[in-house]
């Protein structure tokens, strides 16, 4: 159906025959996470672009609940896949540099041992036998297929919903065996709403007349009307209010004529109607069932002792990307995640996207100019050339441009000793940190809050996390860096107050740099023009200005008293000469440079 309101994850998907995949059947048993065992397990899979002769640049794409081993499509003549916007030649994981596997999951119904499998016991289909199976049990399927495919390590695991859940157990179970592991809009332990939801879902297809208990595969007619409703379900789940607004509102009482008998008295019951039907036409029941029971059990922390002792085996690079509107598996389930990681001083790098597209936006183009070019980014930074420590063309290019009008990262980078761990608070694109790692020596970490800044920063393989300052930095503990770097930032902080006394919680030293709104030619322009001030260290007018707080040097310097820091160090510089100045410092300087340590203990937070 050619009609922009039905457009969705599912518009190219059908059940044609996949001409390019094959089929391995593993050796041996599978012995399964919750007792039982599958006597022998078929793996239906799909591969792209060529595996290098040092076999390091695998990457295994693992797909959601409906999903198959038909990730893009192989040539012009071959059928969609169902993530052709990111894999392929030239694109975010390009099947000309990487050796792309993606096989249809354990329980699927696109060739993997699933119900609707001959049980060798029996000769007939397992129906509801076949074994209750975990996300565990699919990666431990996955692990052995890349065994047989003679791939020892992943250059990268990718995985979004239930996807991002094997990708996730991927980095835990097998850290030693995975570079860099990508988890879109995904969860360590789905939510009671979201169980709800399924629940809900797999009750529709267990009162179908036609399921006959899971034994329904010699029958003429099968469970498709408990099947549409549980797709329906899902369906609604995906979307945001925002999408399902943008799609029905505007013609709300005209509905599509679909050849799905269910009800259409509205233009969004065509559209569940037309998803619920498609479905059938592809997807096993007993699959739905089998693999909505493995997610909705997933609980990596029940699993491991809890999620922080989970995720403190995690040796890969991690990136994380959550989706504004996905309330399914909301933007709060990958924050816990990232700060677990970040706890335990992992490489992470992290972006909740600004998008209105709900759940499905990882599968949709509608955001793919943000979360494309981050995970292309995230895979080519990990390449050799432009690793931790390494010189990349493009972090050279940005410190020459950026240094050339930041004279306080100059001066704060010769600040910093050799080696020192570093957090740098509203980092920008990363060119302080740009800098400290071409120096090498301690680890290195950025908060940010511009999604922009943070493609740019991942992009050059440096470790970003979005976040907002004002909110604070419980995640980490005292003193677990050197240094912690303030640039250009206060000035926007709600409480500056509250964000010194953290940064010198979680920072032996802090250095602060801000610009000094008692500067004479500041001053010359309030009084003499009556106009709020634009100079050189103030570039923004008052109406675009991200400076809510207008302090002097001396008005900071008062604060550290109030607080209990000692000002170790002070650089007043005039950027228009580019000198340091000395007397006169509060009116003859416009920035200003400050190395801090507390001395005292805080006062209560007011």
């Amino acid at each position: 159906m050619n009609d922009p309101v039905f457009d969705g994850s599912d518009a190219a998907r059908s059940a044609g025959e996949l001409p390019h995949a094959r089929r391995v059947t593993l050796a041996g048993p599978l012995a399964l996470s919750l007792g039982g065992e599958l006597p022998k397990v078929t793996v239906c899979y799909e591969t792209y672009g060529q595996l290098s002769p040092a076999r390091d640049n695998a990457v295994y794409i693992c797909h959601a609940l409906s999903g198959d081993s038909h990730v893009a499509r192989h040539d012009a003549n071959d059928a969609p896949g169902w993530w052709d916007i990111l894999v392929g030649p030239g694109k975010a994981v390009d099947t000309d540099r990487c050796f792309v596997i993606c096989a249809n999951v354990l329980g699927g119904c696109r060739g993997t041992t699933g119900p609707a499998s001959t049980n060798p016991r029996t000769g007939k289909p397992y129906g509801s036998d076949f074994p209750r199976i975990t996300i565990a049990d699919m990666v431990e399927t996955q692990r052995r297929l890349l065994d047989h495919l003679g791939v020892e390590r992943l250059s990268a695991v990718i995985g979004g919903s239930m996807g991002g859940m094997m990708a996730l157990t991927w980095a835990v179970r097998h850290p030693e065996r995975v570079d860099a592991a990508v988890l879109l809009a995904t969860t360590h332990c789905l939510s009671s709403q979201a169980l709800s939801f399924d629940i809900v879902g797999r009750n529709a297809i267990f009162k179908d007349p036609n399921y006959n208990n899971g034994q329904y595969y010699d029958q003429d007619r099968k469970p498709g009307d408990g099947l549409a409703i549980a797709r329906m379900i899902g369906h609604v789940t995906y979307l945001s209010d925002r999408t399902m607004s943008r799609k029905f509102d505007t013609d709300r009482e005209h509905p599509r004529d679909v050849a799905y008998a269910y009800e259409k008295e509205f233009s969004v019951g065509s559209y569940l109607a037309y998803q619920g039907g498609r479905f059938v036409e592809r997807f096993d029941a007993n699959s739905y069932v089998t693999l909505s029971l493995a997610m909705d059990q997933f609980n990596l922390g029940r699993d491991y002792g809890g999620l922080e002792a989970a995720l403190a085996r995690v040796k890969s690079r991690m990136l994380v990307a959550s989706f504004r509107t996905d309330w399914l598996f909301p933007p709060t389930h990958s924050l816990r995640m990232v700060d677990a990681l970040m706890a335990a001083g992992k490489d992470v790098s992290a972006l909740e996207v600004d998008s209105d597209c709900g759940h499905d936006a990882f599968l949709l183009e509608n955001d793919l100019p943000v979360y494309g070019p981050l995970i292309r980014g995230f895979l080519d930074s990990g390449r050799e050339g432009c690793a931790q420590g390494a010189s990349c063309p493009q972090v050279d290019n940005v410190r020459s441009i950026f240094f050339h009008n930041r004279l306080d990262l100059t001066r704060i980078s010769e600040l910093i000793a050799p080696g020192a761990s570093v957090l740098d608070l509203g980092c920008g694109s990363g060119q302080l940190l740009s800098c400290l790692r071409q120096r090498g020596g301690g680890a290195l970490l950025g908060l940010e809050l511009n999604p922009q800044a943070i493609v740019d920063c991942v992009g050059q393989g440096l470790r970003v996390v979005q976040r907002d300052l004002d909110k604070g930095l419980g995640v980490f503990a005292d003193g677990q860096f050197d240094v912690v770097v303030l640039s250009q930032t206060l000035q926007a902080m709600r409480r500056p107050d509250v964000v010194l006394r953290e940064m010198l919680r979680v920072g032996r030293t802090g250095i602060v740099s801000f610009p000094n709104f008692a500067h004479h030619e500041a001053v010359r322009q309030l009084a003499d023009l009556g106009t709020s001030p634009v100079t050189e260290g103030m570039p923004f007018p008052w109406w675009s200005s991200p400076s809510i707080r207008f302090f002097s040097i001396k008005d900071f310097e008062h604060l550290c008293r109030n607080l209990g820091i000692t000002v170790l160090q002070r650089i007043a510089i005039d950027t228009a000469t580019g000198e340091a100045v000395g007397a006169d410092y509060n009116t003859r300087a416009d920035m200003a440079i400050c190395v801090l340590e507390r001395t005292a203990p805080a006062p209560a937070r007011g």
